[in-house]
């Protein structure tokens, strides 16, 4: 028996808008697929043969044929999943759903597929997997509680890393330490299709993922910030495992480390050396979930500004570069939000930063509340990528937004063209 694990192509800012790459530097377009995939593989049986399909550049006429087609979708990938599995599925293929979009909007994609796992696969994987061969399959499969992390095999990332081609290797790939998350953030997915409890993975798991990354001349990023900083037995674990990177010879180097500007103000003193013993020397700087940054950039908003740049201070001092992500859209954001956004980036000295368009994701707080208020404007799922504007804005048009957006690109890159060149001899994130 086999099964083939389906990763659906879909747009991503510069694709929205391919005038970005004039301006933007951006040196590799393609970066990995999530984790769920490599995570599931991992936990599928050994009389099961298992093959994987990239659909961002390869034709789905080559996926060949398999028992069973596993497919999973996050919002913006989730017009071109339902494709993918009503073609499959055409072909007298078996198709089972999963994933953040198919959990959360289980009704859009039921009637299209076979069956859908909803939330975390690992717990029923065994049981979808059993169905498929007795020829039982159907329905929604969804797990009675958490799936036990710290138990389960390491990802398969070797199906990721056999996929390079040229014109795509991404040197950067993800690595996971946990999962959920306590927070309630309006926009945010992770604890309704993860739970509000953080669960950890074993640290051998995450070392001997290393490994396999640094064979072969990779980079690992984290990005789960909550588990970084926020609390302290996160904290404790996230310290052992900087000492077990630094001193592992085998594993890979970490490129870049999510966290938020309330934790940089927070975290002890005495982790920044560790980190830079780990290799890392640049932070992912989260913006339009907390309190500073949803506030900072506000007309007249002197207390959260000032943070933001202690935060921005904090990351320099110790020789860490604050890649920063700027949220814009939200109901407070008024036209004058880009120029306070560039005034600050320039006034603070951040080199790298990314824009994004607060973007209401089914089944999130913000949706539900959008959709109540009656100002969401498109189910057009595709536009769901952060590049986008899929609702009324409070205190702008959506043209002034979009034009907005494109403008703080533009403009912030404008100055800073010589990263473009450093870029080609270094490591970046995809945007």
């Amino acid at each position: 028996m086999k099964v083939t694990f389906v990763y659906p192509a879909f747009k991503r800012h510069a694709q929205s808008h391919p005038e970005l790459l004039e301006c933007v530097p951006c040196d590799e377009y393609f970066g990995p697929p999530s984790l769920g995939i490599a995570y599931l593989a991992a936990s599928t049986p050994p009389d099961w043969e298992v093959g994987f399909h990239d659909d961002r550049f390869d034709s789905l006429d080559a996926i060949g044929d398999a028992d069973l087609y596993a497919i999973s979708a996050f919002t913006p990938a989730a017009e071109r999943a339902m494709q993918i599995a009503k073609t499959l599925r055409a072909r007298g293929g078996k198709v089972v759903m999963g994933g953040i979009f198919p959990t959360l909007m289980t009704g859009e994609v039921s009637s299209l597929c076979d069956a859908v796992v909803a939330g975390e696969g690992e717990g029923v994987w065994g049981r979808v997997l059993a169905d498929a061969k007795a020829g039982t399959l159907g329905g929604v499969y969804r797990a009675d509680g958490p799936a036990d992390i710290s138990r389960i095999p390491p990802p398969r990332i070797d199906l990721y890393l056999g996929k390079e081609k040229e014109g795509y290797r991404p040197d950067d790939y993800p690595l996971q330490q946990s999962r959920g998350c306590p927070l309630q953030c309006v926009a945010c997915v992770v604890p309704l299709t993860m739970g509000p409890t953080i669960r950890f993975y074993g640290e051998e798991s995450i070392l001997s993922t290393a490994r396999v990354l640094g064979s072969r001349g990779k980079y690992a990023s984290f990005t789960e910030d909550t588990a970084f900083m926020m609390f302290s037995g996160a904290r404790r674990r996230f310290k052992k495992l900087l000492k077990a990177f630094a001193s592992d010879r085998e594993a890979c180097e970490i490129s870049y480390i999510g966290v938020s500007m309330p934790m940089l103000l927070v975290v002890e003193d005495e982790i920044f050396p560790m980190l830079r013993d780990a290799g890392v020397n640049m932070f992912y700087l989260v913006g339009g979930f907390d309190n500073i940054t949803q506030n900072a950039f506000r007309e007249g908003n002197v207390k959260e500004l000032d943070e933001a740049r202690q935060a921005v201070a904090r990351c320099l001092e110790n020789g860490i570069t604050p890649y920063t992500s700027f949220l814009v859209g939200m109901d407070h954001d008024d036209p004058g939000v880009f120029r306070r956004m560039i005034d600050f980036a320039n006034e603070t000295g951040i080199e790298r930063a990314e824009f994004a368009i607060f973007t209401p994701y089914p089944g999130t707080p913000a949706w539900t509340r959008l959709s109540a208020e009656g100002r969401i404007t498109t189910r057009e799922w595709s536009k769901y990528n952060d590049a986008n504007v899929t609702f009324k804005p409070a205190k702008m048009s959506a043209e002034e937004l979009l034009s907005g957006y494109l403008w703080l690109w533009k403009e912030f890159y404008r100055t800073r063209q010589h990263l473009r060149a450093e870029d080609k001899k270094r490591k970046t994130i995809q945007f």
